[in-house]
């Protein structure tokens, strides 16, 4: 099937779009490039690109509940094909400020998942390499 058009980016809206942006670098590599103070952009290497754009009276999505509403959306990181490396890559994004929203049963899945510091879900995966 022939594109309509290529996607450019995945944009968050957030309160402080630097702070956002540092958080992400920090979690997937890349510098965050600033147009200005309303808008951030972060080229994750060989990922993604995110911008992060401020939004006056920001209230972050709340973790979904089955009666309330859904996550929306939210970003995926490869920690590493063990649980020492995920163990690892979540003191990382912990001291960086994400606090850790689902630990019900992890032992039995492949993730974990935290919001990052504006309030967006994300998760840690366990991804086996072949």
């Amino acid at each position: 099937m022939a594109a309509v058009a290529r996607l450019r980016s995945v944009v968050l809206d957030c309160p402080e779009p630097r702070e956002l942006a540092r958080f992400y670098a920090a979690v997937g590599g890349g510098m965050p490039e600033e147009e200005d103070s309303e808008w951030v952009v972060l080229q994750i290497p060989a990922g993604p690109r995110l911008a992060f754009q401020r939004a006056p009276g920001y209230s972050p999505p709340d973790w979904p509940r089955a009666d309330r509403d859904s996550q929306q959306f939210h970003l995926d990181f490869d920690a590493g094909g063990t649980w020492e490396e995920v163990d690892e890559a979540e003191q990382k994004v912990l001291a960086l400020g994400a606090r850790v929203l689902d630990r019900e049963d992890y032992e039995k899945k492949d993730f974990r998942v935290y919001a990052d510091p504006a309030g967006h879900p994300f998760c840690l995966c366990r991804i086996e390499q072949p």
